[in-house]
């Protein structure tokens, strides 16, 4: 759901990142995207609270673990490219915390 550009400006900040794309996902369904997340140990980065809350909780129940969900809410970053430094700016803040089986909702960015 973002464009190719954020995930080169967060192997920039020095953050490893996919796209769907490039894991051959595009266009799966998310239980299928936050399984190929958990089998490689990759933070799922999205705007979709419903799916991937459910989605994490089911597989929390399960007994099972995954790397975490950051959730970047479409009101408070913008996909376009002047918002790609806010998104990674963010996630840049929250990267350094425990993340495992984790859903966390990045900080709106602050403002100068």
């Amino acid at each position: 759901m973002y464009p190719p550009a954020l995930m080169v400006a967060l192997r920039a900040a020095g953050i490893e990142a996919h796209t769907a794309s490039e894991l051959v996902l595009a266009g799966r369904a998310d239980a299928d995207i936050f399984a190929a997340a958990v089998a490689d140990g990759l933070v799922v980065l999205t705007e979709n609270v419903a799916d991937y809350a459910r989605i994490s909780a089911e597989h929390l129940t399960a007994g099972h673990h995954h790397p975490g969900v950051l959730v970047a809410l479409s009101s408070r970053f913008s996909r376009r490219p002047a918002g790609i430094g806010s998104l990674v700016a963010s996630i840049r803040a929250v990267f350094a915390e425990q993340l495992v089986d984790r859903v966390v909702y990045l900080p709106r960015p602050e403002r100068d």
